[in-house]
């Protein structure tokens, strides 16, 4: 079984792909108008919801959301998609994030596991999540976003503003590895 990543026309979602390749977590890279059923089909271990440029061009991710029962993992635009789904709300950073920035880690969880207390990430973004959506946690903040990372309180869906996919997030591999035992242990 292998991750899906769902392409929303972001300029790292090959990136992700190809970081998972390198770490030997077999993977697909679908477009984000692949059906909920063309997905389950492929009968992946997990979902990872690319970034991309517009909360208009999400294709069919807030239906695999909902629908599928398997560890969903949503970076930049694919945690916006997943706050809102679930009742959050995303507007415009007071502050646009395009640098390497440190990330304060709130809670290890599964997402975080063996990371320790802080993390350089990159942040690529103009939008982020200022509303928690009920029933989650937050995981980590920074001092240009306070919901940085979160989790689902009962489910396997996780949402991180930052890219663990780029170099700039020296440490990325691991946080990608941590999702990777979350899928197999799920």
């Amino acid at each position: 079984m292998s991750i899906v990543i769902i392409n929303n026309f972001g300029q790292y979602n090959h990136r992700i792909s190809r970081t998972l390749k390198y770490l030997n977590i077999e993977n697909s890279l679908i477009p984000n108008t692949t059906s909920f059923e063309e997905i389950e089909q492929m009968n992946p271990k997990g979902i990872i919801l690319g970034g991309g440029p517009s909360i208009e061009r999400i294709g069919n991710c807030k239906e695999i959301i909902l629908n599928m029962d398997i560890p969903i993992l949503g970076i930049c635009l694919g945690h916006q998609i997943i706050a809102d789904v679930f009742g959050g709300e995303t507007k415009s950073a007071e502050i646009e994030s395009y640098a390497q920035i440190e990330l304060n880690i709130l809670k290890e969880n599964g997402l975080f596991k063996g990371i320790g207390d802080s993390l350089k990430v990159w942040a690529s973004h103009k939008d982020e999540v200022v509303t928690l959506p009920e029933n989650f946690e937050i995981l980590a903040n920074s001092d240009k976003c306070d919901i940085e990372a979160m989790k689902h309180e009962d489910k396997n869906i996780y949402g991180i503003q930052f890219h663990p996919e780029v170099q700039h997030t020296p440490r990325g591999g691991e946080i990608f590895e941590n999702f990777n035992k979350i899928c197999e242990n799920y």
